[in-house]
């Protein structure tokens, strides 16, 4: 029976993906470096390294490559404060399993962009936890973040689910013993999700499967 479900953030909850994309690759593109879908789905959402190592490549300095970060995460929270939203069907997903399940949102986002989203949002109510890039060593994929919820929940990976949208969450749950459902978005529809318990379309199609588990 299951007991906990951990549910990733960005493109489980709420529809950021695209917008941390538009952020990287505008900060890329001024200042030369071309950066497409399909290196930033290889890059951040499999392998989880994120696109500094462009400019690495480049010489561009670390003095350089962090005032570029900075930019790229001031011009993220200004999309989020305009355009970060829940995903159609989650609201009354997470109202259905509220009380049903100990339920947190495990995510390697940065506390503050998170901060911004939920403002937004409306959802924390259903959650008895958060866990953010803040509060472990490792993100994603490494089984840091799940290993730290399962401490959280206080229940055993056999009795945790995670819901996940991206090979690099994938992966880490699994490290972590946890059985993990992938919800794939159109940034991450290509992938290798061979380790799934469950591949599926919509957000609405949870409570029947987790009910059966």
């Amino acid at each position: 029976m299951i007991k906990a479900i951990f549910w990733d953030n960005d493109g489980v909850l709420v529809d950021t993906e695209r917008l941390y994309f538009q952020a990287t690759q505008e900060t890329l593109e001024s200042v030369g470096v071309s950066l497409n879908q399909e290196h930033y789905t290889e890059f951040f959402l499999r392998q989880g390294r994120g696109a500094w190592h462009l400019l690495e490549e480049r010489g561009v300095s670390a003095v350089d490559i962090e005032r570029l970060r900075q930019r790229r995460n001031d011009l993220y929270s200004e999309l989020l404060q305009r355009e970060a939203c829940a995903i159609d069907g989650v609201a009354g997903t997470l109202e259905f399993l509220h009380g049903k399940y100990v339920m947190g949102i495990v995510t390697s986002s940065r506390r503050d962009h998170f901060d911004i989203i939920h403002a937004r949002c409306n959802l924390l109510q259903y959650f008895d936890f958060v866990l953010t890039a803040a509060d472990f060593a490792r993100v994603k994929p490494h089984p840091d973040p799940y290993l730290m919820a399962i401490a959280r929940a206080g229940a055993s990976p056999a009795d945790c689910v995670a819901i996940e949208d991206s090979e690099r969450g994938l992966q880490a749950a699994t490290l972590a013993g946890i059985r993990c459902i992938v919800i794939p978005t159109p940034l991450t529809a290509g992938g290798n999700f061979a380790g799934a318990l469950r591949v599926v379309d919509r957000v609405a199609e949870l409570p029947d499967i987790l009910e059966d588990l």
